[in-house]
C-alpha cells in the first residue's frame, strides 16, 4: 500500500512550481485559482521571490500548501492514496488528497492559519529548539520539569530528533537542563513563534471558527492526524483534529511508524523538494521506501 505525506513550513524554495506551470495546463488554472482565491500573485512571489520573502509566514505557508496540491493534483494517471499524512502545514495538503477539503476552501484555511499564526507571534513570542540525540521520554520529562515558563515536545520529527516549543526563557532553560542530560546537540531554530505549543491558543481559537465554517467531507482513505497518530475517514473527526493541531505535538515518528503497521509498504513525499519528509522517514524505519511524486 502507498502513502502519501506532504511537507511542511521549511520546504520552499525559490522557483518552486514553476516547472509544473510551464508544462501543465491542471496546474496553470489552479495556480490561477489560488492567486484569485488569495487576492495577490502567490504564483510570481514562488517562480521568483527571493528566500526572504518565501520565509515569511504569510507567504510561506500558501506556497508550501499550493505546490503541494498542485503537484497532485495536476498528475496525468493519479492513483489513489492508500493512506495520507501531513507534517504540520501539510495536513491540510493531506485532506485536500484524500477528498476531505476542496483546493480553494483549504487555501483559505492555509492563509487564515498563517495570519493567526503570525499575529500569534508578534502578540507573544516564542521560539523553538531540536534536540538531537536523546529519547522522546527524557525531554518529555525535562520539559514537564520546566514549571515556571512554558516548553513543550512539539514536533517528534524521527527518533532522536524531537523539537522543543515555548517561551523564549522557557526553551533556554530547558536546553540547558537537556544538554546536562546527555542531548548530542540541543540546535536553536530560526523561527518567530512558539509553534505547537500552548502560546499558540490565540491563533487556534481564531483558525477554529473559520475551521467550523468550512464543508469537510468523509476521506476517501484513511488519514493520519498529527495529533495521535491514528487513521480515521471520519469528517467530523478530521475536522476537531485539525483544530487541536495548533497547539498540540507533530507526532510523526507516531504516525509513521502506525502506517507501516498498517500495511503501508511505500512512502510517495509530494511537494517541496521532495527530500524533508523522506530523510525523517528513513530514520524512523530504513526499510520503508520513500520516492518522490
Amino acid at each position: 500500500m502507498q502513502a502519501y505525506v506532504f511537507p511542511g513550513q521549511g520546504a520552499q524554495f525559490t522557483g518552486m512550481g514553476k516547472e509544473l506551470f510551464e508544462a501543465n495546463a491542471v496546474a496553470r488554472d489552479l495556480f490561477a485559482r489560488a492567486d484569485e482565491r488569495l487576492g495577490y500573485a502567490l504564483s510570481e512571489t514562488m517562480f521568483t521571490g527571493s528566500d526572504e520573502e518565501l520565509k515569511q509566514t504569510k507567504f510561506t505557508q500558501p506556497a508550501i500548501f499550493t505546490h503541494s496540491v498542485v503537484s497532485f493534483l495536476s498528475q496525468n494517471a493519479r492513483p489513489r492514496p492508500g493512506a495520507v499524512a501531513g507534517h504540520s502545514l501539510g495536513e491540510f495538503s493531506a485532506l485536500v488528497a484524500a477528498g476531505v477539503l476542496q483546493f480553494t476552501d483549504a487555501l483559505r484555511l492555509v492563509q487564515e492559519r498563517a495570519l493567526a499564526m503570525q499575529d500569534a507571534c508578534d502578540a507573544q513570542p516564542g521560539t523553538m529548539a531540536a534536540v538531537l540525540g536523546l529519547e522522546d521520554d527524557r525531554v518529555e520529562e525535562i520539559c514537564a520539569g520546566v514549571t515556571d515558563e512554558i516548553v513543550v515536545p512539539a514536533n517528534y520529527n524521527s527518533p532522536g530528533q524531537l523539537v522543543i516549543s515555548g517561551s523564549l526563557a522557557g526553551v533556554e532553560k530547558a536546553a540547558e537542563l537537556l544538554k546536562e542530560a546527555g542531548a548530542k546537540r540541543v540546535v536553536m531554530l530560526p523561527v518567530g513563534g512558539a509553534f505547537h505549543s500552548p502560546l499558540m491558543q490565540p491563533a487556534q481559537d481564531r483558525l477554529q471558527a473559520a475551521i467550523e465554517a468550512t464543508a469537510f467531507a468523509e476521506a476517501n482513505c484513511p488519514v493520519y492526524q498529527n495529533v495521535d497518530a491514528e487513521p480515521t475517514t471520519d469528517a467530523a473527526v478530521i475536522q476537531q483534529k485539525l483544530i487541536a493541531q495548533l497547539t498540540a505535538p507533530v507526532r510523526w515518528t507516531q504516525s509513521v511508524r502506525k502506517m507501516i503497521a498498517d500495511g503501508v509498504t511505500e512512502f510517495i513525499e509530494v511537494g517541496g523538494n521532495g527530500k524533508v519528509l523522506k530523510g525523517l522517514i528513513m530514520k524512523i524505519d530504513r526499510s520503508a521506501p520513500v520516492m518522490p511524486l
